[in-house]
């Protein structure tokens, strides 16, 4: 494969990253517009660092991840990978529609997580660049075929990256079936706005546009409830420090240890991205607003990072160190009527998009 570079400012180059064992070659391409550079891995559509800029104009990437493709393969959990074919939990890994029961191949607790044990951030994507006026960006491919993870019908999926003159990075997701199924994509960067290296993330302030939110249960299957978040550690309709309510949410939710909850967005599902969230960090003045037509937003607080990982920039990861903030549709929403349905049919086409832009003040 013949890859072409650009030394240009608004620019998207591709290089070589590495092989996996069986021999594929993973490559890496490296997007930069209006002051945001992107680079991006075939393997998974992982998102390997996001640089911008802070208050003084000082870049750093503001995404947990690795150096090298192994660690990737062997231990990530799901650093800036794309996710498929269902984003987050499917419970007891089983669904039933149409009337036909189809069990899930299990991989966390016996639910179904992240699309099963080899989902889209474990699949090696087939990656095309495009300029489109001041824009630039990525059409990422992937065909699953009917069966893949026990999911019914063949998926043909298509997600464009594009970063735009302004350096916001727009996410669109297409897909389409060849029988009923259930399908939910989204993006799972793990965000610290003063730089992946910088240690905790609970400083940041997050605001979240939600009043409900989905109860979970033990492990972590919402109840079916939709539930206020006033008066609890989930009400962030104001912005507030992250840190302030994980002792709190311990305390009140004696499964968890911290933050890993779908919020029920306050405008719905839409046709075009509203504003959902926005996230701060206070020393470097770097801000992110959030924008998506999804109906949901799982707010993961980085519970489970133990320190057995290190990063890019060399640095040990701890608990906290990153957040996610993943728009999707609800958890195990197959599985709960009630919900925003997931269903995909033939002759359908999936749609979603998500906007992050980005500044520093």
């Amino acid at each position: 494969m013949r890859i072409p570079t650009d030394a240009t400012t608004r620019a998207a180059t591709g290089e070589l990253f590495g092989e996996l064992a069986d021999g594929t070659e993973v490559h890496r391409w490296t997007l930069a517009n209006g002051g945001t550079r992107l680079k991006v891995l075939s393997y998974g559509g992982i998102v390997q660092s996001l640089e911008i800029p802070d208050r003084l104009g000082r870049c750093r990437n503001v995404s947990l991840g690795f150096a090298g493709l192994d660690d990737y393969v062997e231990s990530s959990p799901y650093f800036g990978a794309l996710i498929g074919r269902y984003g987050n939990r499917i419970g007891k890994a089983r669904f039933t529609l149409d009337g036909t029961t189809y069990p899930l191949l299990a991989n966390e607790s016996g639910n179904s997580l992240h699309g099963g044990p080899e989902g889209f951030d474990k699949r090696v994507w087939d990656i095309e660049p495009f300029t489109d006026g001041q824009d630039i960006g990525l059409v990422l491919r992937c065909t699953s075929a009917a069966g893949e993870m026990d999911f019914p019908g063949k998926l043909t999926t298509k997600v464009v990256y594009t970063l735009t003159e302004d350096g916001a990075w727009r996410i669109d997701y297409e897909a389409t079936t060849d029988e009923p199924t259930v399908v939910s994509l989204t993006s799972h960067v793990y965000w610290n706005l003063a730089g992946e290296d910088s240690g905790s993330a609970h400083h940041h302030e997050l605001s979240i546009e939600a009043a409900r939110y989905t109860p979970v249960d033990a492990g972590l299957i919402p109840t079916g409830e939709l539930a206020e978040v006033a008066g609890t550690p989930f009400d962030f309709r104001r912005s507030k420090t992250v840190g302030r309510d994980i002792r709190t949410a311990h305390e009140q939710l004696l499964h968890a240890k911290g933050f890993d909850h779908n919020w029920a967005l306050d405008k719905g599902l839409t046709d075009r991205p509203e504003k959902v969230a926005t996230l701060h960090d206070p020393a470097s003045g770097r801000t992110l607003e959030l924008a998506t037509i999804e109906p949901g937003l799982q707010f993961y607080a980085g519970n489970l990072l133990d320190g057995t990982l290190v990063g890019s920039g060399d640095t040990v990861y701890r608990q906290g160190d990153g957040l996610c903030l993943e728009t999707q549709h609800f958890p195990d929403s197959p599985n709960h009527p009630s919900f925003p349905s997931t269903v995909l049919r033939p002759g359908e086409t999936y749609r979603s998009t998500t906007v992050h832009r980005f500044s520093a003040h």
